[in-house]
């Protein structure tokens, strides 16, 4: 039987010791800041938010290009000689990742790509619930297990907020207008992922601490989340409280597990300090 590797990209923003833990491969997406290009890893958030301090401009971001992927696919398969590999993508819907993915590994055999149509903790559940079947079913069958974990992909929820709109108008998604007016009101827009596409679907009011608690009852009143996991995700900055008190909702909702995901280089440039967010899997 030939040895299954799941791999995935940064912007999932697996934790390392999960990665480590699991032997999950991570091929690195791309930040690229006055004129550097960085390794999605290799730069501290922090330095992301000292250059938008001096400048008011952020970091722009690139994929993974199909040369990366080529080498990253190669040397999984020279490593582990016979392998079959799983790839659980970025979504394809808000980068081209998945595309130069697919081009690299037209030549090449027993890789199968799946679009996990999320980012971040959505992303990171789908590699999760993949790791768990096949650490549970190690005798598992590659097709089945791409089945399985193809049948969660459209149960992978996330929402979240950013701590401000500064960074979004920054990288040209809100207007000026719109920033200033969402700024003067304290209005955060709860953005999740709908058939791979970030959208706006809801504004909530307020301080940072009373956005995160609507955000989270209102999720866990949406979706039917299984309790056996859920991800709460935040970008530095956001106050050590309102993680507390995040745990503690968790707790009383029924959630056994609680893993709290720091955004990486790749979502921070684009959400800022300060946010918070919840993905989870839908029974």
């Amino acid at each position: 039987m030939k040895k299954i590797i799941l791999t995935t990209e940064s912007g999932a923003d697996l934790p390392v010791e999960l990665a480590v833990k699991h032997n999950v491969q991570v091929v690195p997406m791309h930040v690229i800041m006055e004129g550097k290009d960085h390794l999605d890893g290799s730069l501290p958030v922090t330095d992301i938010y000292d250059y938008y301090e001096r400048t008011k401009k952020i970091p722009s971001t690139t994929s993974t290009n199909s040369h990366e992927y080529l080498e990253f696919f190669t040397k999984i398969k020279n490593d582990f000689p016979d392998c079959v590999i799983i790839h659980i993508g970025y979504t394809s819907k808000a980068s081209s990742s998945f595309q130069n993915a697919i081009i690299a590994t037209e030549e090449l055999d027993d890789i199968f790509l799946i679009d996990a149509l999320n980012v971040t903790g959505g992303l990171t559940a789908i590699v999760m619930y993949a790791v768990t079947l096949l650490e549970n079913e190690p005798s598992i069958e590659h097709a089945q297990l791409v089945e399985k974990i193809k049948s969660k992909v459209p149960k992978s929820r996330l929402a979240f907020v950013p701590g401000s709109l500064e960074f979004l108008r920054a990288g040209g998604r809100v207007s000026n207008l719109a920033y200033l007016g969402g700024a003067l009101l304290k209005i955060k827009p709860r953005i999740e992922l709908i058939d791979g596409n970030l959208v706006s679907t809801k504004k909530y009011r307020g301080k940072m601490d009373v956005v995160s608690e609507k955000l989270m009852r209102d999720y866990l009143d949406q979706y039917d989340i299984d309790r056996g996991q859920l991800y709460l995700l935040y970008s530095i900055g956001l106050d050590e409280m309102i993680k507390q008190g995040m745990n503690e909702i968790a707790i009383e909702t029924g959630f056994k597990n609680v893993k709290w995901i720091q955004a990486g280089s790749m979502i921070s440039t684009h959400a800022g300090p300060g946010g918070f967010g919840i993905a989870g899997l839908e029974v």
